[in-house]
């Protein structure tokens, strides 16, 4: 395994999933399949034993769920190993419990191979990563269908609440979307330096961590 590759552990029940993943992880550069795990349980122990770069965890697991096993990782062994669940729940207990647990994203099974790869390189790199379907059910429900604000309404609130600048919702808006600082500079064509004073401003103001966090606070307060 080189430096550059990405330590992989999969934790999934489902025997042809698993296989698949598998596949797919060992034939992606830049990657690498350290262990596999079948239920929550193992997978608890298997993180403790590789510590990998990366956990691919599923949430109906067997003996344990993915949730709790998240926790336990997380919080128990403080591993500093990414989370990212791999799922087909799309309820909002299953999404904030998820990240509640510390979850660093979350990403529905059927999302796409690139779209996985891009994921798992993106919590690698400790940037946030929520699917675009997840955020979608996330603000619909905060929303409740109608109750829509406005893009100048929100940047109102945010500022009253939290003391956020327009420039930095926006920047907020495309860490929700997943992308990284460099991603971020590069759409806004600003600079890195820049970028990366913006994302510390936001965490300072909305006193949080990282990035995913201020992604969930996003979410819940309807700030984008």
């Amino acid at each position: 395994m080189t430096k550059k590759d990405i330590s992989i552990l999969l934790v999934e029940d489902h025997e042809f999933t698993r296989m698949g993943l598998a596949m797919k992880i060992e034939s992606t550069e830049g990657m690498k399949l350290i262990a596999q795990a079948v239920d929550g349980q193992e997978g608890v122990a298997m993180a403790q034993k590789y510590n990998p770069d990366v956990i691919l965890m599923d949430i109906g697991l067997p003996k344990m769920d993915g949730i709790t096993a998240t926790r336990k990782i997380k919080e128990e062994l403080k591993l500093g190993s990414a989370v990212l669940m791999f799922t087909s729940r799309d309820n909002n207990d299953d999404i904030f419990a998820s990240f509640k647990a510390g979850a660093d994203g979350y990403i529905m099974k059927g999302s796409g191979s690139q779209n996985l790869i891009n994921a798992i390189e993106s919590v690698a790199q400790h940037c946030a990563w929520i699917d675009s379907q997840i955020a979608r059910v996330v603000l619909s429900n905060i929303q409740h269908g109608d109750d829509i604000t406005s893009a100048n309404e929100k940047s109102q609130l945010a500022n009253k609440k939290y003391g956020l600048t327009k420039k930095e919702l926006e920047v907020l808006s495309l860490i929700v979307d997943g992308l990284s600082n460099q991603e971020i500079s590069q759409k806004l064509v600003v600079s890195i330096s820049t970028t990366k004073a913006h994302v510390h401003n936001i965490l300072q103001k909305l006193y949080l961590s990282d990035r995913t966090k201020a992604a969930i606070v996003a979410l819940k307060e309807g700030l984008v």
